[in-house]
């Protein structure tokens, strides 16, 4: 299929991204017609199929595009060898990353329901590889003695769920600041896990 005439993939691309991102989180993924996206961006219909092969298309590639930069963030991160640092580490890191993205992390906890079994399986893949990160630490932790908890898994579904919660109630400009909640969360994390 040919390109409209005077668009600009390196533009258009990332507006349609940004389009259905934002419209994914405020009406839902089932709510939302590519006619919509479409208007959003201020293109045909027809154009976006230039970008996307379809809505599902759409939606596995935001999560699979958030999933990728949070793994690829944390991956470039030099975190401290001891257990208790590498979970402040952990905290702070998943804190000030999802801070900045609450429509990314909005769709992906509550549109995962929406991908077909073949994206669910890719993105379920990508999220373990995330828990296993924190996991080790708290294995780590609790074979060092620091940490005493009565399984790893479940704490490291716990930890991530308060972690990501933070973007349903946090506002830029409200009572605390990014560094408040991260030291907060920071102190009930460690209170958690303590031995």
């Amino acid at each position: 299929m040919a390109r409209t005439q005077g668009s600009h993939s390196e533009i258009t691309g990332p507006r349609i991204r940004e389009a259905a991102l934002h419209l994914f989180a405020k009406h839902g993924f089932a709510a939302v017609s590519m006619r919509q996206i479409a208007g959003e961006v201020g293109v045909q219909v027809g154009a976006l199929y230039n970008y996307t092969p379809d809505k599902q298309a759409l939606l596995f590639s935001l999560l699979e595009g958030h999933m990728l930069d949070l793994l690829d963030a944390w991956r470039t991160l030099d975190p401290p060898q001891a257990p208790e640092a590498r979970l402040e580490a952990f905290v702070r890191f998943h804190i000030a990353f999802h801070l900045d993205r609450p429509e990314a992390v909005f769709i992906s906890y509550m549109e995962l329901r929406n991908l077909d079994p073949g994206n669910f399986a890719k993105i379920e893949r990508l999220r373990r590889e995330y828990e296993d990160a924190l996991e080790t630490i708290l294995r780590d932790g609790v074979a060092a003695g620091v940490f005493a908890l009565p399984d790893s898994k479940l704490t490291t579904l716990a930890v991530i769920a308060m972690l990501t919660g933070v973007t349903t109630w946090y506002r830029p400009g409200g009572r605390l600041g990014p560094e408040d909640v991260a030291r907060l969360y920071w102190d009930m994390v460690r209170k958690t896990v303590a031995a």
